[in-house]
């Protein structure tokens, strides 16, 4: 038996329990009024011999308290209880991270870089989301989807961690990244659809007018949550490659975020609009984001309750009997 699941239905009857060593005190005080004394000058002339069968008189009585104690243990109901736990989510959520690649995604106000950074807080994102699916977009100067729409986290996560710029033609063509988002969840049938689109610049290249973008998500009834990625002031950006070691240079340049484009895609699809000016603000963000959005999880359990007090009525009927036989057969003389 599993001692973890075991419990007393109705545990106040124990309190009953403490009324047995009274009664075994109030049955020795009163043993000697059971049995009738004859007073005489003297036993010389009596042979005396002790009886195994009279010494074990007392028997009779623990019966009787070990069934009385039984019959009290069963009137407060033990019984094991084994658990077992359904979980339902009722309202999935399908989620379309929308990431920037541009070369200025290494820049340094954020370590080590703005992309790496992201990386971490993304994956730990994706950890905390195992209920929904998620698809992965990159975007610079034009965008595609780099993972479609899953539930297979191992996946995601993966294609978050290879991550890289260069992958596509320079520029942050925003309309083009969110477009591309919009489409990944056009024909999803979650009820709630969400964009996180995060990008470090200004929409200066695509095909694609953000604003276009940003209607045809509202008509379809998803939420689109924008993350300007970049310190106030001034950054380190790379700006060109050394031709014989391959390494990055790098020089100071100012940080510049279309934010109004950002707020107004949020604010046209009911979503939300950051400013992840560090690492610890990015992380703040996403941790938000996952407040702010959540499948509501039901959990059903079903209780199996396995009774025992019936043993333990038999159990005492057991003691009753078992004290009858002895009374009326073995200790008859002596009673």
């Amino acid at each position: 038996m599993n001692w973890n699941n075991f419990e007393f239905l109705n545990p106040e009857f124990l309190w009953l329990l403490t009324v047995i060593p009274l009664l075994i005190v109030w049955h020795i005080l009163m043993r000697k009024k059971d049995s009738a004394v004859l007073t005489i000058p003297s036993i010389k002339g009596f042979k005396t011999k002790s009886s195994l069968v009279s010494k074990l008189k007392p028997i009779l009585y623990i019966l009787r308290m070990l069934a009385l104690a039984s019959i009290i243990v069963a009137l407060a109901r033990p019984r094991n209880v084994s658990v077992s736990k359904k979980t339902k989510s009722n309202r999935g959520i399908d989620i379309v991270m929308a990431i920037d690649v541009s070369a200025s995604m290494l820049a340094r106000d954020l370590r080590p870089n703005r992309l790496e950074a992201l990386k971490i807080v993304a994956i730990d994102f994706v950890n905390r989301r195992p209920n929904d699916r998620i698809g992965i977009v990159v975007y610079a100067g034009e965008s595609f989807t780099q993972t479609p729409i899953t539930s297979d986290k191992s996946i995601v996560k993966r294609t978050i961690s290879e991550l890289q710029w260069g992958q596509l033609e320079g520029g942050t063509a925003i309309g083009m990244g969110l477009g591309s988002a919009v489409n990944r969840l056009k024909d999803s049938e979650a009820k709630s659809k969400v964009i996180i689109l995060l990008t470090d610049g200004v929409n200066n290249s695509g095909n694609i007018d953000p604003r276009t973008a940003t209607e045809l998500a509202k008509e379809l009834g998803i939420k689109a949550y924008t993350i300007g990625i970049g310190t106030n002031g001034m950054a380190d950006f790379p700006w060109s490659k050394d031709p014989r070691t391959g390494l990055l240079n790098f020089r100071k340049q100012q940080v510049e975020i279309d934010e109004d484009l950002l707020k107004e895609i949020a604010s046209e699809t009911n979503g939300k609009y950051f400013r992840a000016t560090d690492n610890e603000k990015l992380v703040e963000i996403y941790n938000e984001i996952d407040k702010l959005e959540k499948t509501k999880i039901e959990e059903f359990k079903y209780y199996n309750y396995q009774e025992m007090y019936r043993d333990l009525v038999f159990l005492a009927l057991g003691f009753l009997m078992l004290e009858f036989l002895l009374r009326n057969t073995i200790f008859k003389s002596f009673i």
